[in-house]
């Protein structure tokens, strides 16, 4: 039996609207001990923004950081799947595209993200990304 994106992915979503600044979308994922922010306008997905983003399309330019809002830095390009949608699916858009994660949209709403490491826990478990990615946080 197939399985659906919805039985693997993490419901647990941060968002920040575009103008949000760089600093503090990095501040949240420090709090939040995330690698990920949803780039949201109301309930619309515009973007996402990782914590590599804030690297090399922020911090890497210089400036001030506290003005730079995070449409500069998100990754526009959005792949997504739906909740209702193969898990395969999923694994074929993140090796097309050379992505970690995916948002899973819902009638063009945000609900989940499938990342890498949610698929490592859920089909190899005794890897060495499954046991990293199921272990608890550092503190």
């Amino acid at each position: 039996m197939a399985q659906h994106v919805r039985d693997i992915m993490t419901s647990r979503l941060v968002t920040v609207e575009p103008q949000a600044s760089v600093t503090a979308v990095a501040q949240k994922m420090r709090d939040e001990d995330i690698g990920i922010v949803l780039v949201t306008e109301g309930d619309e997905l515009r973007g996402l923004v990782s914590d590599r983003d804030l690297v090399v399309r922020s911090l890497a330019e210089g400036g001030d950081q506290e003005q730079r809002t995070v449409a500069s830095a998100c990754s526009g390009d959005l792949f997504t799947v739906g909740p209702d949608e193969e898990v395969d699916h999923a694994v074929e858009l993140m090796r097309e595209h050379s992505v970690r994660r995916v948002p899973v949209v819902d009638h063009g709403h945000p609900v989940g993200i499938v990342s890498i490491g949610d698929l490592a826990i859920e089909r190899d478990p005794g890897s060495a990304l499954g046991d990293i990615s199921a272990a608890r946080p550092n503190d």
